[in-house]
């Protein structure tokens, strides 16, 4: 649930981008951050797990103007992947309004894929929440690797695998050369933020009265 800062006038956006172990997660994330500037970006935290790690920071985004005379501040954070860390990816989970699924376009990762999503929607129904009516974007990662020898699924085979009950919009990306990644977070910034002004920053305000 987002944070709303009436002393500030802040509201806070979670988002967390959720996906298979190596799939291209902290990637964006990195790409995002460092692309930014100071100004712009609070500190970046990292949690250390073997094998993989949770990231975490905020961005003051200006382009996305404000609600209701509330500044919008999004918070940006990754899971691991790695089956071991189920308690974790749940934990980030907590409080989320936006979500991103990177999903690997290797033909090896196939069934990562599929089971990773299920594990998202598994582990949101624990919050109330489900893959319907969050803000929901599909990112099909490492789409460079389609010209390669490397096998590579097909984008109508990722559709069928992962959209075809969500239907959302879904980005090519190739997130290590930053392609499709400020295109994706463009498009979640502004679901989430709709989202939260409407489930919770506008019942708030008339609540308080303002």
């Amino acid at each position: 649930m987002a944070l709303i800062d009436l002393s500030k006038r802040e509201v806070h956006c979670k988002i967390v981008y959720y996906g298979p172990g190596r799939c291209g997660k902290t990637t964006n994330l990195l790409y995002i951050y460092n692309a930014m500037g100071d100004r712009a970006r609070g500190k970046m935290l990292t949690i250390e797990t073997k094998g993989d790690r949770t990231l975490f920071f905020d961005l003051l985004p200006l382009n996305l103007g404000k609600i209701n005379g509330f500044d919008i501040r999004i918070q940006l954070y990754t899971v691991p992947g790695q089956a071991i860390y189920e308690a974790t990816r749940k934990l980030v989970l907590k409080g989320v309004d936006g979500l991103v699924f990177v999903a690997d376009s290797l033909r090896v990762r196939k069934n990562k894929n599929v089971e990773s999503l299920n594990d998202l929607e598994k582990n949101l129904k624990d919050f109330n929440l489900d893959l319907e009516t969050i803000p929901l974007i599909l990112q099909y990662n490492k789409r460079d690797l389609a010209s390669s020898p490397i096998p590579t699924l097909t984008i109508e085979e990722m559709e069928q695998d992962l959209n075809s009950k969500l239907n959302t919009i879904a980005f090519e990306a190739a997130a290590t050369k930053g392609i499709g990644v400020f295109e994706t977070l463009k498009e979640i910034s502004k679901r989430t933020v709709r989202y939260v002004a409407e489930k919770h920053l506008l019942p708030q305000q008339q609540k308080n009265g303002v």
